[in-house]
């Protein structure tokens, strides 16, 4: 594959990356091609040492429609060959979405029309999920005969064990309302309106330490596995850590100083 991504339009805009998915034609179904440049867009934003938030939505008024259908069907005719062909496909998605669950970069999804199968686990591993009312959010995988079988264990993180087996066995569609009742997005906006409230998020993000992000996002997600009690020594050699180190300096000096701290663009510091 080339440097350049074939499925995606890439836009920074300083530390914020823009990722669009640019198959518009279907809907922007992710294709294998797409996961690969996904992947790629995600790990070069983690070592370029500029970006620390990434932005994901898709191009033509859609989020995502899932996987593409062809991807499977090629993976089928090579059974003979490899008979592993279509878990490879399966895994590839799979560790996509691990990938930006556990990245350190803060991560939002702008959610617009079709947001199925696949496009509706991406939304679950988002930090931030904002959609727009046009929002359609559908599971359709059981009616299909085939498993959620990525995106279960997000969509258990997201929704609960409770509603995400509802969904799972009723072949789920939700509009963007319910979707906001069920937290699985965190706001609703008219479409016209969602770009002036991902510059609110993304204003909100850029007043918060990179690193502090990054150390916040890891301790939760132990947190989800662990009791309190067990953590209580690695909480605190966290918190230790952050205080004395870079940022817990600035961060408390630019307080007491009344200013902005020097990672929040335009600070000057």
């Amino acid at each position: 594959m080339s440097a350049a991504p074939q499925t995606l339009a890439l836009r920074h805009d300083g530390p914020v990356l823009h990722v669009t998915l640019q198959r518009p034609e279907v809907r922007n179904a992710m294709s294998l091609a797409m996961v690969l440049d996904l992947r790629q867009a995600l790990a070069a934003a983690e070592a370029d040492g500029r970006t620390r938030v990434l932005v994901l939505r898709g191009a033509g008024g859609h989020f995502c429609a899932g996987g593409d259908l062809k991807d499977m069907a090629a993976a089928r005719a090579q059974l003979d060959a490899d008979p592993q062909a279509i878990a490879k496909v399966s895994a590839a998605f799979g560790e996509l979405c691990v990938a930006y669950a556990g990245t350190g970069l803060a991560t939002v999804a702008v959610l617009e029309g079709t947001v199925m199968g696949g496009g509706f686990g991406l939304a679950c591993v988002a930090d931030v999920a904002l959609a727009g009312t046009s929002a359609v959010f559908r599971l359709p995988e059981t009616s299909l005969g085939v498993v959620p079988a990525q995106i279960a264990p997000f969509l258990v993180e997201r929704l609960g064990y409770a509603e995400a087996r509802r969904l799972a066995v009723t072949g789920g569609k939700l509009d963007a309302d319910a979707a906001l009742q069920l937290r699985l997005v965190h706001a609703v906006h008219a479409s016209g309106a969602l770009d002036n409230a991902l510059a609110a998020v993304l204003h909100d993000i850029l007043q918060c330490a990179p690193g502090a992000v990054a150390a916040s996002k890891a301790l939760i997600a132990k947190a989800r596995f662990h009791s309190a009690a067990s953590m209580v020594q690695e909480a605190a050699e966290v918190f230790s850590r952050a205080v004395l180190g870079p940022e817990g300096i600035e961060g408390t000096t630019a307080f007491l100083a009344k200013r902005k701290a020097g990672w929040v663009p335009g600070a000057g510091a």
